[in-house]
């Protein structure tokens, strides 16, 4: 077998399984190496950007979500820093992932997901049913604790525009692969707070989920 043959079994092999898990026990799932290239040209991604409620259930292909981490807030540098600008290089965003089978925290650094919860805890956001049946809920929660001795009213603005940059990210990567996301601000923080084990220096700033268009899935009808 050829060196890039069986380089590409081996990652098949480790890509993320987003599969349900025996409670209180952690995986890591190690994803698929991002592609960095192609995609849309930056002037029709900004064209085609757009905000859709309708997305269908249909799974996201492991190479297809490992590329949307990537480019929500992966590592884009030799020195660790961001695909999103943070402010003060505090990185205090932590991005989710909320599925069917899930919650998995995605750890940049190592590119993996890590399997927080076995369990939907999607319902827990209060959110429309429309946005519930997107495949992937992604959170963002910051850390106040990284914040260094930022004052709340900064801790406040900084996060915020902090989320709001990754959230950005998200719809240019979503308008250039034809998915659908939509930025959410109205959900239940303190439930899903709750139900996602976060500590009293975390918060949940804003929910995106991202799918496929409920038109594409008709059409394929």
């Amino acid at each position: 077998m050829k060196l890039k043959t069986l380089s590409l079994v081996l990652t098949a092999l480790f890509c993320v399984q987003l599969g349900p898990y025996a409670a209180g026990e952690t995986y890591v799932r190690q994803l698929l190496r991002p592609r960095k290239a192609g995609g849309k040209p930056l002037m029709q991604a900004l064209k085609d950007r757009r905000s859709s409620r309708e997305i269908s259930g249909k799974e996201l292909p492991p190479q297809l979500l490992s590329d949307l981490l990537w480019a929500a807030f992966g590592v884009n540098r030799p020195d660790g820093k961001r695909t999103a600008p943070s402010a003060m290089n505090w990185q205090e965003i932590s991005v989710y992932a909320a599925t069917p089978k899930g919650l998995y925290l995605y750890n940049a650094a190592g590119h993996t997901l890590e399997q927080l919860l076995p369990r939907d805890i999607r319902p827990a956001s209060g959110l429309q049913p429309a946005a519930l049946a997107a495949p992937v809920l992604l959170l963002y929660a910051a850390d106040t604790g990284k914040m260094g001795r930022a004052k709340q009213d900064e801790q406040d603005l900084y996060s915020a525009t902090d989320a709001g940059f990754i959230s950005q990210n998200v719809y240019l990567f979503c308008a250039s692969e034809n998915l659908a996301t939509v930025v959410m601000g109205g959900f239940d923080r303190s439930r899903l707070a709750k139900e996602m084990g976060l500590g009293s220096g975390q918060k949940v700033i804003l929910v995106q989920p991202v799918g496929y268009p409920v038109q594409e899935q008709r059409t394929a009808k």
